[in-house]
């Protein structure tokens, strides 16, 4: 007899003015009933009267907040074997939030009468436990609203109760130059393979591109590395499965986040689609991760189309699930 589902019930915390309600919103809009600023006393009480899904607001706004009190009640709710809770924090950069403020001319609600600066140091400052036991961290300094939703939709929306338990895998090209991603869990750097950029035919193009591949995959070290690469990949994911972890985010930059880093996880999350069919073949094991691509500079320099910036790797027909197979027969 199979266990009845459990409750899913996501709470969205972090900075003001960095978008929670726009979180809360796209939550509501895939099913979840949505409770901004509920008093932190009543968050244990509102979760058991609740019999569909809920997504919950708490922040400096909330009557009573104590981050170490937050953390509690979170804590208990977790340990409910009838829930499913997420964490879910979302913060910008400084220089986003002070222009944010300064844009809408609202006061922060740790600052209503000093500088909006004072109020978003301390603000970090206090949740910066909350921050540490996140589940999801959401930066929205250079997001768009459009692509928050889906990012929201991909994680919470239609289907994923059927998912519950599998951990969801982030795939992300980047560029040093331009910034780390804040939620990266495993950081590779390509900078020190040969580049496109300095070949003029090759300069236009990206890492999404077969010309662009044969080029990076020519220099001699390019095999070792990604053997290597791949090698700490298997190593590290079961290792989360088993911690329990719900969200991985695994990221390779380069210089300009164009080339190198976006071919690189392009093949990464190939030879991960393939090791998983392989493994589940003739199986009804499900995979106990979902993978999920983002070229980061692509997408904030449109120069692909918006399905390849946030994407299911599932979106791969047969036919490349042949090649990759044949590709990686010999690891597999």
């Amino acid at each position: 007899m199979s266990e009845a589902p459990r409750l899913s019930v996501v709470i969205v915390t972090g900075l003001s003015g960095a978008g929670k309600a726009s979180v809360l919103r796209a939550l509501e809009d895939v099913g979840y009933e949505a409770v901004d600023n509920l008093p932190l006393p009543m968050l244990e009480e509102t979760v058991a009267r609740g019999d569909r899904r809920l997504a919950v607001g708490i922040d400096a706004r909330t009557r009573g907040f104590v981050a170490e009190e937050a953390l509690a009640t979170i804590t208990r709710l977790r340990e409910n074997p009838t829930l499913n809770v997420h964490l879910v924090y979302v913060w910008a950069d400084e220089t986003t939030l002070l222009r944010r403020y300064t844009e809408s001319r609202r006061r922060h609600p740790l600052a209503p009468q000093g500088r909006v600066a004072d109020g978003v140091t301390a603000e970090i400052a206090l949740t910066s436990g909350l921050r540490g036991q996140a589940d999801l961290l959401i930066d929205t300094s250079q997001l768009p609203v459009a692509q928050l939703r889906r990012l929201v939709e991909r994680h919470f929306g239609n289907g994923t109760e059927n998912a519950e338990g599998r951990m969801i895998v982030s795939l992300m090209s980047f560029a040093f130059p331009k910034g780390l991603p804040q939620e990266a869990d495993l950081v590779f750097d390509a900078r020190f393979l040969r580049n496109p950029y300095y070949d003029p035919i090759l300069r236009p193009l990206t890492g999404m591109q077969p010309e662009v591949g044969a080029y990076v995959e020519a220099d001699p070290d390019f095999q070792k590395f990604f053997t290597r690469l791949a090698d700490l990949v298997d190593f590290v994911l079961p290792r989360f499965v088993q911690e329990g972890k719900k969200y991985a985010t695994i990221t390779i930059g380069c210089t300009g986040g164009q080339h190198r880093s976006v071919f690189l996880i392009e093949k990464l999350a190939t030879y991960l689609l393939v090791r998983t069919s392989a493994e589940q073949a003739g199986s009804v094991q499900q995979s106990p991760w979902r993978v999920y691509v983002t070229h980061r500079e692509l997408a904030r320099d449109g120069k692909a189309e918006t399905f390849l910036m946030d994407r299911p790797v599932a979106r791969r027909d047969d036919s490349d699930l042949d090649k990759g197979a044949q590709a990686f027969s010999v690891r597999a």
